[in-house]
């Protein structure tokens, strides 16, 4: 059942009774039940864990734990200090320009065994190598993995690498393996407009029947390209892993035989984007709870706080959304805001000031940013209350 279907009530906030908002809460049950789907759904092809949409340590030990197999972490430094902390086969999704943590990294061979780099470009070879590493750095080569519509009318996918198709693949492998300083290790392709994107969008009908066809064609393009791709640089090398996809993409991309693994992480949080897809919808697991602070008027509530926008393109798609008590909506006017987030709706004239709101945020691990822990909650009762990044000290973006 749907976590939000069953009594709240009876079972988070009776765990959370007592707590003064605001706070941060998992639901375990919720997690592990993501965890179990997550796996089901990539049928038997490892799942490499995205840190960056759960940025709490404790989830990603138990994340691995449950199965998954390396992480995909998203940027340089964090891999350094998950190092640090004795985890290996630790991905960066995104190349580096960092000239210090390069420089550790080529000063410590435990990193260096540990972490693989992410390149799409000369000038990430030269500073690799400027950083005069102790012995071969391991680096994966970015292919963008857009759709590039025929006629030249459109790109869709995120704006990554300048690497398309086979050729310019082979070529850049070529370099990579005639540096003594480097080791090509693995490929990635993320299809964004596929992983990223639901494909029935609330409140635009033409788009809820154009993107499933858009999808399909752009998940056939990339399936026939990235296995040409995989052959001309394993023309070059050997490779350890061949990774795609994201948490909405998951069966597509496990499916094409190029691939030997898919990262994965935000369908574990279940924020509120992926509430727009049409095969799939994760048990949402994340929460942060606000108090009332205000009530300006008989049928207005205000809480404290709240502006948790999600990256991405602006749009509503990036607020918080309230969910309990249910019958609440956000001001069109003011919508989540820094100091305070007025609530309309039919719940809002039930709400008195020191009443808690519960939200979900849109996007996953951008919700640790703004609290220094998480209540995980198992049951009707928090069995843990344990640190994210920010409150470990690190913010690494």
């Amino acid at each position: 059942m749907n976590l939000l279907q069953r009594p709240i009530q009876s079972v988070l906030q009776t765990a959370t009774f007592g707590l003064d908002a605001p706070f941060a809460v998992i639901d375990l049950d919720a997690f592990d039940a993501n965890t179990t789907d997550l796996m089901r759904r990539a049928s038997g092809v490892p799942l490499r864990l995205a840190s960056k949409s759960l940025r709490v340590r404790t989830l990603q030990a138990r994340a691995l734990k449950a199965g998954f197999q390396g992480q995909l972490c998203f940027t340089l430094p964090e891999a350094l200090w998950l190092a640090s902390l004795g985890w290996d086969d630790l991905v960066v999704g995104y190349p580096t320009v960092d000239r210090g943590a390069l420089r550790q990294l080529a000063s410590d061979a435990d990193a260096r065994a540990g972490i693989t780099v992410m390149v799409d470009c000369v000038e990430h070879l030269d500073l690799i190598a400027a950083a005069e590493p102790g012995g071969p750095v391991k680096v994966c080569i970015d292919i963008d993995a857009g759709w590039r519509v025929p006629g030249g009318l459109m790109t869709l996918g995120p704006k990554r690498s300048p690497l398309h198709d086979p050729f310019q693949a082979e070529a850049f492998a070529r370099t990579i393996v005639a540096r003594e300083e480097l080791r090509l290790d693995g490929i990635m392709a993320y299809e964004g407009q596929i992983a990223g994107v639901g494909d029935r969008p609330p409140g635009r009908p033409l788009m809820r029947l154009a993107l499933p066809v858009l999808q399909a064609l752009s998940a056939r393009e990339l399936a026939r390209r990235r296995a040409e791709v995989v052959d001309a640089v394993r023309s070059v090398a050997p490779l350890r892993f061949v990774n795609g996809g994201g948490t909405g993409s998951i069966e597509r991309t496990a499916a094409e035989p190029a691939v030997t693994e898919v990262a994965a992480g935000s369908g574990l949080y279940g924020p509120t984007l992926f509430d727009t897809y049409r095969a799939f919808r994760p048990t949402p697991a994340a929460f942060f709870v606000l108090p009332v602070v205000r009530k300006t008027t008989p049928k207005l509530a205000t809480a404290l706080g709240g502006g948790y926008i999600a990256s991405g393109a602006p749009g509503r798609d990036r607020l918080p959304r309230p969910v309990l008590p249910a019958g609440l909506k956000l001001d069109a006017l003011e919508a989540a805001g820094e100091v305070q987030t007025p609530l309309l709706g039919r719940a809002a004239a039930g709400l008195r000031v020191g009443d808690q709101v519960w939200f979900r945020h849109a996007k996953a691990g951008e919700l640790c940013e703004r609290f220094d822990e998480v209540h995980l909650v198992q049951g009707d009762k928090i069995v843990d209350t344990v640190p994210t990044y920010r409150g470990e000290g690190k913010t690494f973006l």
